[in-house]
């Protein structure tokens, strides 16, 4: 339900510091300027929420109110917003952001300044007045009836808003993601037709949409959206390449079909983990409280098997067999040319490359483990590649398991990593842990002084393998390591 009555719209008043608003109402009493609240801030309380941001706009001179405001309050921090030709900019004060902008280009009214805007649920205005007095009654500037589609979930997008700024399109999608609301069936067709202008808007800005999507509850249902009207392919052209690629008879869906599977799949993994690995509760949830993770997490989900379009071979000789041979290492670059396009950090696109490059190796250690059992060495190897990410790596392998459900999947493949993933913990804490994080039976200095050796690719051979010893339990101290190193040495010879 809305809320409507001005009684509950003042009672907003009270979320805030008091002298916030009294130096509100000083700035517009100065500069002879009316002061609109309008859209997030508007909406947000519509809803029955508070927003850290106010957001206002004034006939001219946004600027100036926000110097002002600083002025009257004696503290604040001023940030430009827009471009030179806008006159808008922001007010930082003890965690609150206050915004001003002036009437948008074109606009002589409140009334039309709001038609200008993105959506109709952001169309919404209210004058500042009314909390500096004691009217009853609250007049709400609505020109679009966006308070109708509030109440009905719906975004509708406001006259030739794509046009003027396409970034909307994406704006849409994340306030889907936040709300959702879905889009009204004009707007939809709006989407199709104008999707490529998405060309002439900044990676930065299409980058930061994206993730504010992939951070929500809703990703799965919003990108299978951004999909269907085409907005998805325009921002991430190759996507593309999986729509309609079939595979083999362990999965039921084509490429792109399957990724979006597994970014949903994921996402239920996220909010329930223990139901899935529930002999790790503890270490999913530490390693799940790191920030930022569950983004890294969708995107690995969503992008796992980018390389499949690039590397798929059907076999005429063995009757139409599909095989997509080093997917895995060709997802890993183009996954690294993606991140470099979208302006991703350094950290952010090699951890989703990385867990791109590894997404089979669980599914490898289960058919060793079937077969022959799981060796410490296996484990060590596993370990040392996933490094931090290896958590995660087991809930990609869960989700891209989940995803694929076709007649040749092998059975219980969900039951065979949970063990997977306990015997592999198992031996980290007792066996690998402490070779990794313990001092070494012998370092690169003993190999220089003791074997004459000279610096080179040859020493971190004999130590990664002396550590494999260690692990597999051949050495336990420094002079059978020693040992170790000399006799390695001689059957080199």
């Amino acid at each position: 339900m809305l809320v409507h009555d001005i009684a509950e719209i003042r009672k907003h008043i009270s979320d805030y510091p008091p002298q916030l608003f009294k130096a509100l109402e000083s700035v517009s009493k100065e500069l002879d300027r009316e002061l609109f609240l309008v859209g997030g801030t508007v909406r947000d309380w519509l809803l029955g929420t508070i927003p850290n941001d106010l957001d206002f706009t004034v006939d001219c001179d946004a600027v100036l109110c926000c110097r002002t405001l600083i002025h009257t309050l004696k503290g604040g921090t001023f940030v430009p917003l827009g471009t030179a030709e806008e006159d808008a900019g922001r007010v930082v004060w003890k965690g609150l952001t206050v915004d001003f902008s002036s009437f948008r280009k074109g606009a002589g009214t409140i009334i039309e300044d709001l038609t200008l805007r993105d959506f109709t649920v952001n169309a919404i205005g209210l004058s500042y007045s009314i909390f500096c007095n004691q009217a009853e009654k609250v007049i709400l500037l609505d020109p679009l009836d966006g308070i109708r589609d509030l109440e009905n979930g719906i975004l509708r997008v406001c006259p030739n808003a794509f046009v003027s700024d396409p970034l909307r399109m994406l704006r849409g999608y994340r306030m889907w993601a936040r709300f959702g609301f879905s889009f009204d069936g004009e707007t939809v067709e709006d989407l199709y037709l104008h999707a490529p202008l998405l060309s002439r808007v900044s990676v930065e800005r299409i980058s930061y949409e994206l993730d504010s999507i992939m951070a929500s509850s809703r990703a799965h249902e919003v990108i299978s959206a951004m999909a269907e009207s085409g907005v998805l392919f325009q921002v991430i052209p190759a996507l593309e390449g999986g729509v309609g690629l079939t595979q083999p008879a362990s999965h039921h869906l084509d490429v792109f079909g399957h990724s979006l599977a597994a970014l949903g799949h994921m996402e239920e993994i996220l909010a329930n983990p223990q139901c899935f690995y529930p002999e790790c509760n503890d270490l999913l949830h530490e390693y799940l409280a790191r920030p930022g993770i569950a983004v890294l997490l969708k995107w690995g989900a969503f992008l796992h098997d980018l390389g499949k379009p690039a590397t798929r071979k059907i076999h005429e000789d063995k009757g139409g067999h599909i095989t997509f041979y080093n997917h895995d290492e060709v997802g890993r670059k183009l996954i690294q040319k993606l991140g470099r396009d979208l302006r991703w950090s350094n950290e952010k696109r090699e951890r989703v490359a990385s867990l791109t490059a590894m997404h089979m190796h669980p599914f490898h250690l289960c058919n060793v483990r079937r077969t022959s059992g799981l060796s410490k060495k296996a484990c060590l190897k596993l370990a040392k590649r996933a490094g931090d990410d290896l958590i995660g790596l087991f809930l990609l392998a869960m989700a891209d398991s989940l995803a694929g459900k076709g007649e040749e999947k092998p059975d219980a493949m969900e039951e065979e990593l949970g063990a997977l993933l306990c015997e592999v913990l198992e031996t980290y804490s007792k066996d690998i842990a402490p070779a990794l994080n313990g001092p070494r039976f012998v370092t690169g200095k003993d190999l220089i002084d003791l074997f004459s050796l000279h610096p080179g690719p040859l020493f971190s051979r004999i130590l990664d393998m002396l550590q494999e010893a260690q692990v597999e339990g051949e050495v336990s101290n420094r002079e059978e390591a020693l040992a170790w190193v000399k006799h390695h040495l001689k059957s080199q010879e």
